[in-house]
This record gives C-alpha cells, structure tokens and sequence, in this order.
C-alpha cells in the first residue's frame, strides 16, 4: 500500500470512527491510536477494527470492478452497503481572485496580495489539520509556532470554532493548492470546516471573496459515485442508462466524445461524482444563492466598506485611508517612498509584499499604525527563496556571470519594482508578461482519476511539475542583472545592486504569472510548456498511448510528437515598463484564452502539446477594445471576390514558436535594413502578389549570398512552402492555411508571420558575424 493510500485509509478510518455527531463515537485516544497504527502498521483498537476493515474492503476494490446492477453490488459489499455514517467533504477557497489581486496597481500591493492568499491556501488552512505534524507539508513545518497559533489563537476561540480542530488530522486533506482545499471531515462538522475557511479568508484580508461547501456521502460512493437509499423499479443505473441514451439531460451528464456508453458511465460513477457535486453545491454558493437542505448564511453580501466624498482614499482609491506611511525628519526609515496612504487592506497587502519580497525597508510605518493585525511573518515564503532554494538543489551556471566579477550570490536581492525587471531587457524599458494555464486538466480527470488518492497524487504532481518547470525556464533563459545607477541610486544603496530580474506572481497548482525581461519572454514560456510536459512525461500515468504528429506550419525540421496527455498554454504581452500592470494583465488573459482555444481545436488532430499567443505592444493606445477585435478588424483583409488575408499568424505552437524565434535571429543576422522590413510589412495590406513581389526584390538585393541562402532556408523554406507537396512554388512570404473542403479554392486564407517577426526584431540578440547589408540607397517599393 502507497502512503497516498494509508493516508486516504486513515481519513476514512477517522470520519467512520468519529460517527455523526459533533463529539466522536469513540474516546479520542482511541482514534489517536487508530490512526498511528494504520500509519505505521501497528495493532488497531478492538473498538474499532471492524471499521477499518471495513474501509480496507473498500480501498481494496478491484479498479476494473463495476457492478452491472445495484443489487449485484449491495450483495458482494453487504458491510459497505449498510454501513449508515456518512463521511463528509469539503471544498472551498478563494475566488475572484484577479479582482483582489489587481486591484491596487502597484507591484508592491500586488506581490502582496498573491503572497497573502498563498500563506492563507498553503498555510493557514493546512494548520486547521494540524499539517506541520505530517512531512507532506513542509512549508506548514517551517512556520510550526505560527500553526499552533492560528489553531489556539483563532481556530479555537469560543466564537468562532472551538470543537473543530480535535476533529482534524493532517491525512484528512486531499489536497490545498492552486487556491482551494478539498478535504474529508467528520459529517457533523463540514459546516463548521466550510465557515471557517470563508472566515479566515474574509478576516485575514478584509476583501478577498471566498467560497466553501460541504456535503455528506456514503462509503461506497466514494468509489462508485452517487447511490441511492434504497433500491427498487426507478432505481437509475446502468441499464436504465442505456434505454435514455436519447434523454438530453443524460447525454449532457455522461456522454463523452470517442468512449462507449457503458464506459461513459463507468466513468461517470467514480469519485468524480463526488468532486462534482460538490463543484455544483460551490458555484451556487458563490453565485449568492441558498443551498438546499442547508442552513448557513448566505454569502450574497461581500465585505463592503464606507467611503466619504470628503475623506482621503487609500492608494487604490477604494477604501478611505486610516494612515500615510510618511517618513519624519527625525527617523526617516519609518515611511515608504512616496508617502503613500493606506487603509487597512491595503495595509495588509503591502506589508506581506515587504516581506515576501525580503524588502530591506522598515516595517514600522505599519508597526507603528496600531493594527493588532500580524501578518505572520513565519509563515510567507518568498517565491525567489524557493527558487534559491531550487538553484541549491540543482547542478545550473544561473550564478556564472556574478562568480566571474567575484560577487558572491548571496548580494543578489528581488526586483523591487517593473522598472528593475525592465531594466535587464535588451532593449531596456520593456518586459513580458507571462500566463500560463493547463490544458486538458478536466478531461484528465474524468477518465483517468478515479479515487481520492488519485486526486492527492495528480495534485502533488502538477503542482511539483508546474513549479520545477518554472524555475527551470529562468534559470536557462536569465542570469542576475546589475542595475543602472539611476535605479542603484533610488535603492539608496552605495555599492552595486544585482537582482533576479524576474518577478513570480504565482505559481498555483497549473497556474503561472510571471513578470519578465522582454527580449527573454517568449524563451521562457516555451520553456516553461516543453519542461511542464517533459517533466509530467517521465511518469506512465500521463504518457500518451499511441503518439501523433501534427502538421506543423514550421517544416524544417521534424517535430517530436506529443509525449504528454496534460500541456500548457500561454500568454505573452510584451511592452513598456509603464503599461499599468491591472492592464496588462487583462491584455495577457485574452492572449491565454486564445491560445487555449487554439490548443483544444489541435487536439482534434491529436495534437496534445502547448501553445503560445503573443503580443507586442509598444503603446497603450494600441489597442482600444479587446485582442480579437483588434486582430479581425485591423489585421484582417477580405472583400467580395478575393482571398482573405491575416497579417498575422498567432497563436503557436510550441514547436513553431521556436522556428519564429529562429527565423527571427536569422533575419537579424541577413542584417535585413529595418526600413525595408517596415516597408515589407505596409505593403501586406496591399494584397497578396504586391507584398510577395517586393519581399523577393528587397531580398536579393542583399549583398552577400550568404545573407540570401539564410533567409531562403529560415524563412521561406521553413514557412512559406505550399502545403500541396508536387507544388514546389513559393509563397513569401505568405502560408496558406490548409483546408478540407471541397470549395477550398473559393476560401483560401493566407497569413504571414511577417508582422510578428517585425515586432519581435529589436528583442532579438544579435549574432557576431560579417554584416551582409543593403545599401538603403537602394530601397524601393515595386507594386503591381
């Protein structure tokens, strides 16, 4: 047996041994003991060994069993069936995440909001169990005095919980990461569990809005779904199933695409169920309605605080302030650059900030405020302290330039602030913003996580993958920056400032946000989708049975097939360091939800890696709508009668996002002259034949053949061939979009990847090579 299933035993073990009511069945002591031995294999309590083997039976179910009827399996597990104490569930967490997180528009008031929701999802909740107990939580371990607290100091107070945490242990939790907890829980108390969860949520950050629910399930449900009380005539199971195939309700809930029926529902009756419902019982929580047959308060109500039109407004213009963190001439440590004012959610944010950010500046502008709130300093790890502790773990040359100067790594601190970040882009003034979500996570989970220590397993293991692959992706693509003395100078510091030149956001179970130089951004996402992969890849349970390979628009060299059932997308936005971040953000949702969208249409072609969309955006104004608005309206051509055109060729794959990123070095290494390259790109708009003709006129009046032979062999031939191969034309620099249909000639669409590499040209490193160059003499436009 797994330790992912003795803990999954002991959970159930527990609840059973609990009973139903608010005080356990049994002395305390005895479930103690119970626990420890299941644990460790040592000898289980007279009392309650009937239990246990109860749940042995039931974890010791055949994977591939499934009852054909409900009597066939009320007779094989007669025990189970009868068994009349329920075992609950609870799922909560926070939500409207974005709308917390961005609501400030500063780096600072971010950093700390994330860093806040973090301590609380990784921490805090986890300490409900008693989680710096058990080894599968390290970071509740590190912070050990400050779980004790939150249990004796909160959890257990006489107005808010004080029966719950006797009633919890640490193998309870099925998982808590990504911002949400799912956790077993003595039936008697999930109201309790789910109030507490909302109420720390709403106490330790005043605003954010949580969520949390809970339901009661019967032993066998846990492996075959919801069951029924009692069996008879309109009893629905498996044959009743198959004679409402045309019920559009029962095709909603269990049809699925390329599976049979009766696997469909094979599939359908496991512990997903459970995960579903109380998925369901949550959305209508969230959404401010009653539950049925529940009687907690409604939660339609968020955190609402006044304001006055003659009050000063905190930095977020939200809330009225309560204090200005202003230095004073005698002590000017206690203020913060600025003198900005605060209320006290702000407050909050800022000074978890401070410390997740291991910001050298004093704490007592806050100190000295009055709040009786702490911010648990113990219990926020710094995302770079995680990734110091990864470069520590693993063989890398991130500290390679720093060591040759004979500067030791532990000078370099985090980047304070965008300007910082962008400051190691080339050119400086620019950074990229990356989002990076999972793909297929859902489906994932239908046909293959069947039981909860599944659930704890596929948890842990994207969590660790997505993490890994982030840290992995920096260190290969950035190495520590000095600052310039301008920005040395605001640090107030006399001697050199090296940094990290990243910022991570947050890094939630398939969650990324990053902040990023911008000539290093689009390497870095590429990165971050082919390790993810990789990494999930060397384990059977994601590998893809027979692998395909996808028609990739980048053909010069063959592409691996997909490896991995589970892959990421991503969004990038590159732009100017004073693009205001809430913007941004938003800007790099839209790129992520196209990429995503571009990802499930490939997964048709069994095509199961990641995908890129990307931007650059030199100028705010750019842009006034949304992406897909902007790309239709302004960036795509057609008329009665003629081809259309996309000047575009966005989102990627990851396979053509690295062609683009080689095609591109290679165009910066023909020394193509920028005024031929923007002029390339004017004439696109000008239809098909006007753009090919001056592309091929512009390129061989480059000097040197050698030039000639690397665009022909990077650009054209790599991209621009027509996908009919007995067709040996060229299209440059266009690319025909393949169809199927019969009309195809009627409805061809040409696009070009021309544009993106224009935008991408200055963010490109130069090679050291003879410079090949055209005489801007000799530029001229050719139109028909």
């Amino acid at each position: 047996m797994t330790n992912s299933q003795h803990n999954i035993t002991t959970a159930i073990s527990w609840c059973l041994a609990w009973g139903d009511k608010r005080e356990p069945k049994f002395d305390i002591a005895v479930l103690k003991q119970m626990r420890q031995a299941i644990n460790n294999g040592g000898v289980i309590p007279e009392e309650v060994l009937p239990l246990v083997e109860q749940v042995q039976e039931l974890q010791g179910i055949d994977k591939n069993y499934f009852p054909a009827t409900l009597d066939e399996l009320k007779g094989k597990y007669s025990e189970l069936w009868k068994q009349t104490t329920r075992i609950g569930l609870v799922y909560g967490g926070a939500t409207k995440i974005k709308q917390y997180v961005f609501e400030a528009a500063k780096l600072p008031d971010i950093r700390g909001a994330s860093a806040l929701l973090d301590r609380i999802n990784l921490v805090d909740l986890p300490a409900f169990f008693s989680c710096e107990q058990h080894p599968d939580y390290p970071q509740c371990q590190q912070a050990e005095d400050y779980c004790k607290k939150v249990r004796e100091n909160w959890l257990d107070k006489s107005e808010n919980f004080p029966q719950l945490s006797k009633a919890l242990i640490p193998e309870l939790i099925i998982y808590s990461t990504g911002g949400n907890i799912l956790a077993f829980c003595p039936a008697a108390l999930i109201d309790d569990l789910a109030n507490a969860i909302e109420k720390r949520y709403t106490e330790e950050t005043l605003t954010a809005n949580s969520c949390a629910v809970g339901a009661k399930f019967k032993p066998l449900e846990i492996r075959f779904g919801l069951l029924p009380d009692e069996i008879n005539n309109e009893t629905f199971w498996l044959e009743k199933y198959l004679n409402n195939l045309d019920n559009p309700l029962v095709k909603a809930y269990f049809d699925q695409s390329d599976t049979s029926e009766q696997q469909a529902f094979k599939e359908r009756k496991t512990f997903n169920e459970l995960a579903g419902k109380l998925a369901s019982l949550f959305n209508q929580r969230r959404n401010g309605n009653s539950l049925p047959e529940n009687n907690r308060s409604l939660r339609c109500y968020p955190p609402m605080f006044e304001t006055h039109p003659y009050l000063r407004r905190d930095e977020g213009d939200r809330r009225s302030a309560l204090l200005q963190a202003k230095s004073s001439p005698d002590d000017p440590s206690q203020g913060l650059p600025g003198d900005p004012w605060f209320s006290e959610a702000s407050a909050r944010k800022r000074v978890v900030g401070q410390i997740a950010k291991r910001d050298d500046s004093s704490l007592k502008w806050y100190e000295q405020a009055g709040f009786e709130w702490e911010p648990g300093e113990k219990a926020i790890e710094s995302w770079v302290d995680k990734f110091e502790q990864y470069l520590h773990d693993t063989p890398h040359r991130y500290y390679g330039k720093i060591r040759s100067e004979k500067i030791h790594p532990s000078r370099v601190k985090e980047a304070r602030s965008v300007r910082e970040i962008a400051d190691a882009s080339n050119p400086p003034g620019f950074v990229g913003y990356i989002y990076a979500d999972g793909n297929n996570m859902g489906g994932y989970i239908q046909k293959e996580i069947k039981n909860p220590q599944d659930y704890k397993l596929f948890s842990r293991d994207i969590f660790d993958a997505t993490e890994k692959s982030v840290y992995a992706a920096l260190i290969k693509h950035l190495q520590p920056h000095k600052l310039n003395p301008n920005l040395q100078a605001e640090r107030k510091s006399t001697r050199e400032v090296w940094i990290h030149p990243f910022e991570i956001l947050t890094i939630g179970g398939d969650d990324v946000m990053l902040i990023v130089p911008a000539d290093k951004a689009l390497a870095i996402a590429k990165t971050i989708g082919e390790e993810f992969e990789s990494r999930l890849a060397k384990s059977e349970n994601y590998q893809i049975p027979q692998r395909c390979l996808l028609y990739h628009r980048y053909h010069p060299q063959s592409a691996l097939p997909s490896q991995c059932q589970l892959s990421m997308s991503t969004g990038v936005l590159i732009t100017a360091e004073d693009t205001p971040i809430y913007y941004a953000e938003k800007l790099t949702s839209q790129l992520l939800k196209s990429a995503k969208k571009y990802a499930k249409d490939l997964k048709k072609q069994d095509y199961y890696s990641g995908t890129v969309d990307f931007l650059v955006m030199k100028a705010v104004t750019m842009i006034s709508s949304n992406i897909n608005e902007f790309r239709s309206q302004g960036l795509t051509k057609s008329g009665l009668g003629q081809q259309k055109l996309k000047l575009y060729a966005a989102p990627y794959t990851l396979h053509e996002l690295g062609g683009l990123l080689e095609t591109a070095k290679a165009l910066k290494a023909a020394e193509f002259p920028k005024s031929q390259l923007y002029q390339i790109r004017s004439l696109l708009e000008r239809g098909k034949q006007t753009a090919m003709l001056n592309y091929r006129y512009f390129r061989v009046r480059l000097a040197q053949n050698s030039a000639q032979e690397l665009l022909k062999k990077q650009f054209e031939e790599a991209w621009c061939k027509p996908k009919d191969p007995n067709n040996n034309g060229n299209l440059a620099p266009w690319m025909s979009l393949k169809e199927d249909k019969e009309d195809a000639l009627e409805k061809v669409t040409y696009e070009t990847i021309w544009r993106e590499l224009v935008d991408l040209y200055p963010f490109i490193e130069k090679k050291q090579q003879n410079p090949p160059t055209c005489p801007e003499s000799q530029q001229q436009t050719v139109q028909l």
